[in-house]
């Protein structure tokens, strides 16, 4: 092989690792490819609201598909996205200041996590002894 066919080699297989097209976040740059639209997830008798608002397609164990979706805390005017935590299940209101969502990959419930609502911020639940 040449010093030129060793470069296209090279190129050619690292434009074929882009990762898995399932795990990819649906954007609205991919309106046009079924972009579920922000819906409310849970309201707090306080006003502060919950919504879904990132999706991603995946494909569980089994061959089964899902959408997974992202969570925004919305209060007045405020929208404070949660971070790396998407979810196929409902967030529950634990008091008024936190919720508690399951994190999902592949279609499949992970470990949860108790969300600040001012802040976003997600903080694993440890059950039981120390991991």
């Amino acid at each position: 092989m040449t010093y030129d066919g060793a470069w296209q080699l090279a190129i050619a297989t690292l434009l074929g690792c882009g990762g898995s097209k399932a795990e990819a976040p649906v954007t609205a740059d991919s309106a046009g490819r079924g972009l579920p639209p922000d819906s409310l997830a849970l309201a707090s008798a306080r006003g502060v609201e919950i919504w879904y608002t990132l999706a991603r397609a995946s494909t569980g164990a089994d061959g089964q598909d899902c959408v997974e979706r992202g969570l925004e805390i919305r209060h007045g005017g405020r929208r404070v996205p949660v971070p790396l935590l998407y979810t196929g299940s409902p967030p529950v209101l634990v008091n008024d200041s936190t919720i508690r969502a399951t994190l999902w990959t592949h279609c499949t419930p992970g470990d949860t996590y108790r969300v600040d609502l001012r802040t976003g911020r997600p903080v694993r639940e440890r059950f039981g002894a120390a991991r």
